[in-house]
């Protein structure tokens, strides 16, 4: 069995192509990256280490890479063959990298009736619709339906955390032992893959939610609250007893609101988001904090992991969402002077000031509660 991977990056390595080698797949990674592409091609193989006090460490093997920039038509080849396709590149990556797929699948067509999902494991909601959608649009009308029958781009909701690091090893991942990767199984076409560690399923959106409201909220709220607190790292941050506090009492806001709308059993929540504060402690893991509040802009979007848990609190829960609130006025305030999304928000907060940016970049309406409630916490 072949997986075509676009990314290999410490993700596409660590996380998605390990565990599609562990399920039998020859893994052919497609990358910019000469070096990475060069080494993978010599050594044919990787370590992955598990960032714990054991250091657990496996080898992914028959693995090899292509250089979509050097050899795109290798690239369109391996997808004609492939019996699946994933991504791990990041969300501005997948428009990029949407024609090649294309002509990927226009070649295959050519050759083979054999079913095809394209499975896009980034860090956002809808990701393989995102790609589909960039995807079509190099078809032409006969080309789409003709895909359309034999490749299905079913979404997914990915977690796991890979710190920045420099290893001597180049091709060396170390990776965190939580990880989570779940599929739709609804919209996927052929046989469901079997993969240790995947999980599919009929509805993704309960998954994806509580993974944004969770592990993105609380990373965000560790990594905004620990700024203000003068601190460098997320584990430092988690360490310091009022950030900590804040993060767990803004974790709790948004469970209550997945409990209501998802009729989560409350118990195994609150195990979840234990687990998940766990994993923000790791003392194998030292995120830096500019690394994880990198772009506020998009992070303070009325459907990213601020707003859109605030304005469901008050429909779900229906109460004022406090920690939230304080968090999304910790994210309005953040100025790291090397995130252009910081300094961008920073101008326009000095130009028009935060109610107009609640406005604007959060697009609240004007009197709905949660302005004058984040304008009480800046």
């Amino acid at each position: 069995m072949l997986a075509v991977h676009f990314g290999a990056g410490n993700i596409g390595r660590g996380f998605i192509g390990s565990l599609l080698s562990d399920a039998g797949y020859e893994i052919c990674f497609v990358d910019v990256n000469t070096e990475i592409v060069d080494l993978l091609n010599e050594k044919q193989a990787y370590r992955v280490v598990l960032a714990d006090e054991n250091n657990e460490e496996t080898t992914v093997t028959n693995v090899r890479a292509i250089n979509s920039i050097q050899h795109p038509e290798k690239v369109i080849a391996a997808i004609a063959e492939a019996d699946l396709v994933t991504t791990a590149v990041g969300p501005n990556i997948l428009v990029i990298i949407s024609e090649l797929i294309a002509n990927g699948l226009r070649k295959r067509l050519e050759q083979t009736e054999k079913p095809l999902n394209v499975i896009a494991c980034e860090n956002m909601i809808g990701g393989s619709a995102f790609l589909k959608e960039n995807v079509y649009a190099k078809l032409t009308d006969e080309e789409k339906q003709r895909i359309s029958q034999k490749v299905a781009f079913p979404n997914a909701a990915v977690d796991r955390i890979v710190p920045n690091q420099v290893n001597e090893d180049k091709l060396m991942v170390k990776v965190e032992p939580f990880f989570e990767w779940v599929v739709d199984k609804s919209c996927m076409i052929g046989d469901t893959p079997h993969i240790d560690g995947a999980t599919f399923v009929d509805d993704l959106t309960p998954f994806i939610e509580r993974k944004l409201f969770t592990v993105n909220t609380g990373h965000a709220a560790a990594a905004y609250l620990g700024y203000q607190a003068g601190i460098k790292t997320i584990k430092d941050a988690m360490e310091h007893n009022e950030v900590s506090e804040a993060v767990i009492s803004t974790l709790k806001e948004t469970g209550a609101i997945l409990v209501q709308k998802y009729n989560f059993n409350k118990d195994d929540h609150t195990t979840y988001l234990n687990k998940i504060v766990a994993r923000f402690m790791n003392p194998h893991i030292n995120d830096e904090i500019p690394r994880v509040a990198r772009g506020p802009i998009r992070k303070l979007g009325p459907n990213d992991r601020l707003v859109s848990p605030a304005l469901q609190y008050y429909d779900y829960v229906e109460a004022q969402p406090e920690n939230l609130a304080a968090v999304i006025a910790a994210a309005l305030k953040y100025d790291f002077a090397e995130d252009d999304e910081a300094v961008t928000l920073q101008a326009q907060v000095k130009e028009s000031g935060y109610e107009h940016v609640l406005h604007d970049i959060c697009q609240l309406s004007k009197g709905h509660p949660l302005v004058e409630l984040v304008l009480q916490k800046l």
